[in-house]
């Protein structure tokens, strides 16, 4: 299996009201599988590419929809998110090391809106499997992306299951 959102976002601390960033959404599966023990709080969906956002909002069934909000940003800006700072308790993150040129400025991003003792969800690919994952020399490992969070303010909290490919981490941020 090439990801597993459903097993993955299990073991994040979501509660019926929480605020819930997927920055970098691509096609929103995590985002998808997140809402589904969200109630009263808000889904923040986050990417540069708007054709990507127009086709998830259409994969979200009714009753969900006044809980997911769409934004065109890009996270390697400051206030790129367009989300407010401090207001957010988990940002999912999956496959965005790889692709991001400025991961110091995604990681400020993503502190800016976490609030103290906030979750992130890192998933990233593992290795580029014979191409069928990124080019090998894109590839950011675990011990490079531990190091990273590590170094701007995150612990690491435990590896999760993240599929056959890719590596999972959950991080709470100390602020």
């Amino acid at each position: 299996m090439i990801l597993n959102p459903e097993e993955t976002i299990k073991q994040l601390l979501i509660r019926d009201d929480s605020r819930v960033a997927d920055f970098g959404a691509g096609s929103g599966v995590f985002a998808l599988a997140a809402m589904k023990y969200i109630h009263t709080g808000k889904i923040f969906v986050v990417d540069i590419q708007r054709g990507l956002l127009s086709r998830i909002m259409s994969n979200v069934p009714n009753e969900y929809q006044k809980n997911i909000e769409i934004i065109w940003g890009d996270i390697e800006e400051v206030c790129g998110s367009r989300i407010k700072s401090d207001s957010v308790d988990i940002v999912i993150f999956t496959n965005m090391l790889f692709q991001i040129v400025d991961k110091n400025s995604a990681t400020t991003e993503i502190k800016r809106i976490l609030k103290d003792k906030g979750q992130l969800l890192v998933v990233d690919w593992e290795g580029s499997f014979g191409n069928m994952g990124p080019k090998e020399e894109d590839i950011f490992s675990k011990e490079e992306a531990v190091f990273l969070f590590n170094k701007n303010g995150f612990v690491l909290s435990k590896e999760v299951p993240a599929g056959d490919f890719h590596y999972g981490l959950i991080f709470t941020l100390t602020k």
